[in-house]
């Protein structure tokens, strides 16, 4: 077992960590299945909370010390990781350019959203530069070509991948790992399952990691937001060997427990399906907790789903990890129909 001291790196410190971890017993009661828990990752703060402010902690340190004047980053565009970022940005009074590609709109085009609404207001409200591009867009490259034309004016960007999703900001969820059991262990809950929406997957990578490096035996179980089962689950398997590696820590991650559900995608990344909106109306109803279309609202489809086959038994303790979103909501209320 390892302490977080002996693996962490450099962080600022700007998030309302710990996050709370309470139970959900309207929602257990009326699945009738596991005792359901959630941690409040939605509450960690910066710009209306989410997953993101944590691996931005530990981004921003290294943004500070490489002394940047400008932000380049990349999102869809009800990117929560853009909303964060860029909240940041401002707070530490650093340019923000967040490209942002057209995924949703592109591949559903009949598909109605508010783009200018929810975390895309919130990136103007906090002063972000905002450059549109198509959906198809190579988004690594573009980074690399606007961070370049930044320096041909005498800038010096720095660039945060989408989601955050470097090595240094999975430490954030390692050290979420480290603080999610230290909670469990006051209350004396014993852990079966973690369940959270995977994404970018450095998330559920920091997780993996951080649970081994305190020899967890707590199942991950993340459901993806975009992605094939196949695709997910082979890139966490690198990134989960990067991590290792950089946190230097020995071992490995075993594949078997490297885990994305993709069957709660619906349509399209950013389209809700029927149990989405279902799951969000739900939990909102029950326990008075905000989910979002985009991902939350699709893993919370299939936790409940999962409860109900059996998959986690009666009796078990669940664990949903929030990772916020919320802000998206608005840009999706023609997706609500509450007079049906």
């Amino acid at each position: 077992m390892m302490s977080l001291a002996k693996i962490d790196r450099p962080r600022l410190e700007f998030c309302h960590i710990p996050t709370p971890l309470e139970p959900l017993p309207r929602l257990t009661k009326h699945l009738g299945g596991p005792n359901i828990f959630v941690k409040r990752d939605d509450c960690t703060g910066l710009a209306g909370g989410g997953n993101k402010s944590r691996k931005l902690e530990y981004i921003f340190a290294d943004v500070l010390k490489a002394e940047a004047d400008v932000i380049v980053t990349q999102g869809d565009v009800q990117s929560n990781h853009v909303r964060q970022t860029s909240a940041a940005a401002a707070r530490f009074g650093i340019e923000c350019h967040g490209i942002l590609g057209r995924r949703v709109e592109d591949t559903m085009p009949d598909f109605q959203f508010e783009k200018e609404s929810g975390n895309v207001f919130l990136d103007n409200l906090f002063g972000a530069h905002l450059h549109y591009v198509p959906g198809d867009t190579d988004m690594d490259l573009a980074l690399q070509e606007h961070a370049e034309a930044l320096r041909r004016k005498g800038r010096k960007p720095y660039i945060i991948p989408g989601g955050g999703n470097t090595p240094l900001g999975a430490m954030g969820y390692v050290r979420c790992a480290h603080e999610l059991l230290g909670q469990a262990r006051d209350i004396n809950l014993e852990i079966d399952h973690l369940v959270h929406t995977t994404g970018g997957t450095t998330t559920q990578v920091g997780l993996l990691v951080g649970l081994h490096s305190l020899q967890s035996s707590v199942n991950v179980y993340g459901v993806s937001s975009s992605k094939p089962k196949a695709v997910q689950e082979e890139k966490m398997k690198g990134l989960c060997a990067d991590l290792m590696a950089f946190a230097g820590i020995d071992g490995e991650i075993p594949p078997e427990t490297i885990v994305a559900d993709s069957d709660f995608i619906g349509p399209a990344y950013g389209v809700p399906a029927k149990e989405t909106i279902e799951a969000i109306e739900l939990v909102a109803r029950l326990e008075g907790i905000l989910l979002d279309p985009v991902y939350t609202g699709k893993s919370m489809a299939g936790l409940i789903a999962l409860i109900r086959r059996g998959h986690f038994k009666a009796g078990e303790n669940v664990v949903y990890l929030h990772t916020g979103g919320t802000p998206a909501l608005f840009a999706y209320t023609q997706s609500f129909d509450f007079n049906r």
